[in-house]
Order: C-alpha cells, then structure tokens, then sequence
C-alpha cells in the first residue's frame, strides 16, 4: 500500500481488477469474430479475476455473481455440447 495525496492506494488490487476487465473484454471480442474455444478461456481467467477482486474487496455479491457464471461455463464446457 502507498499513499497519494492521502488515499490509500493498491497496486495488486488496480491490476487484478483492470486486468480481468481487459481480458473479458477480449473474450468478448473472440466470441464476436467467433473465436472458440479462446473465447472460454479468456471468460474463464476473466471470471475467476473477478471472484478474486470480490473476495479483496469482501464484496459477497461480486463473489456470488462470478461464482455462478464459472459455474454454469464448466458446466457448459464439461457437457460437450456445441452450437
């Protein structure tokens, strides 16, 4: 932690959290130029970044809603069905 002006300031905590938001919205490209399966691997990594920005920030919602989404994405990816 570093201080500026102040405010407390979180290098890891600005870098998972952009860091995910940047790879999701890679995840959103590929599955826009139909991309797969790299697609699920960068909404993976991107999902799973932000349980982990959740779970710094105690925020159970956050948690809760990336919990769900990796849920339901291994489920998908685990049935073997494709569309």
């Amino acid at each position: 932690m570093t201080l500026h002006r102040g405010i407390r300031v979180y290098p890891h905590r600005f870098a998972v959290k952009w860091g995910a938001s940047i790879i999701q919205v890679m995840g959103y490209t590929a599955t826009g130029f139909g991309w797969t399966p790299w697609n699920l691997y960068l909404f993976l990594i991107g999902v799973l970044g932000w349980f982990v920005v959740g779970a710094i920030w105690n925020d159970k919602a956050l948690m809760l809603v990336h919990l769900v989404a990796l849920g339901a994405m291994i489920a998908g990816m685990t049935s073997g069905s494709s569309t």
